[in-house]
This record gives C-alpha cells, structure tokens and sequence, in this order.
C-alpha cells in the first residue's frame, strides 16, 4: 500500500466506527425485550381432579416502545420433567374465583389480559390464573412459567417456583 494513503484511509476507517456506532447508539430503546419475575402463587383444589394456580407477577417493558399483549399463557413442569399447559382464566372468571374460594384470599392485582399496554420504561404488576387437570397436591411440586406475548412477537418468559 502506498504510503500517502495510509493515514486518509485510516481517517475514513474511523469515521466510518463514528458512524456505526451513533447509529447503534440511537437504537438503543427500539429492541422490545420484556422481562419479569413472579412474586407470588396461590394454588386452590376445584374438585378431586383439578386444580387452579393463580400468580402474581411483576413485567417490566425497558424499551422505547408500548408492549401490547397478544397472549398470555402458563405452563408447569412437574418433577418429571413434563410440561402442562394451563388453561388461563379470563378477567371475570378470575373475579368469580376470587368470591367462590375466599380461602385464596384477596385479588392484589389487575389480571393481564389481551390487549393490555405495558408502557415504554414501565414496571406493572399483574395476575393471572390458569387451571390444571390434577390435584392441587401435584401443582404444590412444581415449577410455573407465564409467557407474556407481544403482538409484534417478543415474549417475557417469566418463571418460578
């Protein structure tokens, strides 16, 4: 390489870091990454073959947008190493449940349901309650997930014993 252009060509080179890195910089905020943590479970029998969790969780949104819940879904993996699927509860059978089993106390927060805004830089704490097809006995022995689906795709994944 010729000597001349040694030290404009690494001029450009470092212009150039500049201005990837501004860009990168800027961008910062855009990338929608929720996350949370579960602050409490109640478990509840309903009868002799099915039981209900309800979780308290808290999700925090740390990008510059809105997340618009798509879906919310729950999960436990039983000692085994299994994976059940909860069916999810809505907004009033949630309430019901809370005024037929006063044993699970009272409802500290909102359920999360579709449709439901987590703003930009926002902390919220929700709940949500899913029923399972076995004992409340199996469901004290396991470990719960909560997946909080954006519509634009991004998901919290927040788990917990």
């Amino acid at each position: 390489m010729h000597k001349g252009l040694i030290i404009p060509f690494a001029a450009g080179l470092g212009v150039i870091a500049i201005v990837v890195a501004g860009i990168l910089y800027m961008q910062r905020g855009a990338h929608l990454a929720p996350e949370g943590s579960i602050q409490k479970v109640r478990t509840q029998p309903l009868d002799e073959n099915s039981s209900v969790a309800v979780i308290d969780f808290r999700i925090e949104n740390s990008s510059d947008y809105a997340l618009i819940v798509r879906q919310v879904s729950v999960t436990m993996e039983a000692k085994d190493g299994k994976i059940y699927e909860g069916a999810v509860a809505s907004a009033v059978d949630t309430k019901n449940l809370f005024q037929y089993f006063p044993l699970l106390g009272q409802q500290y927060n909102d359920t999360m349901v579709i449709r439901d805004k987590i703003p930009p830089h926002q902390r919220i704490d929700r709940m949500v309650a899913a029923r399972f097809g076995f004992p409340e006995k199996q469901l004290e022995d396991r470990k719960l997930t909560v997946t909080v689906e954006d519509v634009d795709g991004p998901a919290a994944v927040i788990t917990g014993k």
